[in-house]
């Protein structure tokens, strides 16, 4: 029989199965500890805008 593809069948599973779980514990870990989702592509910039952001708007309720 010409089942040799077989063998890799079940590596290849676990090998995908091990890469959704460190990326599902990566997305929860994150959630957990920042209280959101990791934004994709999210750089230095992003963020340093993002505080500048916060900053902006506490700034102007604290004024208000």
């Amino acid at each position: 029989m010409n089942l040799r593809w077989m063998e890799a069948v079940l590596p290849l599973g676990i090998i995908a199965g091990m890469l959704c779980v460190m990326g599902n514990a990566q997305y929860y870990i994150h959630r957990a500890a920042h209280g959101r989702p990791k934004h994709i592509g999210n750089d230095l910039w992003d963020v340093a805008m993002e505080r500048r952001d916060k900053k902006l708007v506490e700034q102007a309720s604290s004024s208000d």
